[in-house]
């Protein structure tokens, strides 16, 4: 099982290209998202998450499941359309219960278009990825500007990413966003 552990954060374009400059050099990932839920919506129901996006061109789907605060369990395979994906996030996340769920097939519901810096911080007690965000998330024809920072935890303590978190947070003037890129995409569908 994988475990996504995040931290995000609202920013304004000033503060991301702040934080760009003292981070010095960043990966630039161009990602475009759609996520994906059945006619019924029984993912939403469940609070799972179940996405393809586009990372420089590679197509990746992912399977996010609730776990705890600030955590998700979290698999991923690429795969060319969210139907081939599916066998092997039913394999990977040991739930087969989703190739049930989905038989009836799925639909896109909201996206998101948008450009991540990435720089890797170790610290002390842990390693984190600090992802810059900017861009749009997308229903149909509706858009709202994404512009948020994101600290990722990739090893070590959570305690210790949650304090670096609030330091930079309070560093920058920085506003926890409680929501994710797509519950906020699904605030543009309802």
């Amino acid at each position: 099982m994988g475990k996504e552990f995040e931290l995000k954060y609202a920013a304004t374009p000033e503060i991301q290209q702040v934080l760009l400059a003292e981070l010095g050099d960043c990966a630039r990932i161009a990602m475009e998202t759609t996520y994906y839920d059945t006619p019924g919506r029984e993912l939403s129901a469940r609070h799972i998450t179940l996405r393809r996006r586009y990372e420089n061109g590679v197509s990746v789907c992912t399977l996010k499941a609730p776990l705890g605060k600030n955590s998700r369990r979290e698999w991923e395979t690429e795969a060319a359309t969210i139907e081939e994906g599916l066998p092997a996030l039913c394999k990977l996340s040991n739930w087969q219960e989703l190739a049930e769920i989905t038989a009836q097939g799925l639909m896109p519901l909201c996206g998101a278009r948008f450009t991540r810096h990435a720089a890797t911080v170790a610290l002390p007690d842990c390693t984190v990825e600090i992802a810059v965000d900017a861009g749009v998330l997308t229903a149909g024809e509706k858009e709202v500007p994404l512009c948020e920072i994101e600290v990722e935890l990739k090893s070590g303590s959570e305690d210790a990413a949650v304090y670096f978190a609030g330091v930079l947070a309070a560093k920058y003037g920085l506003r926890r966003e409680p929501k994710s890129k797509f519950r906020r995409a699904m605030d543009l569908v309802e």
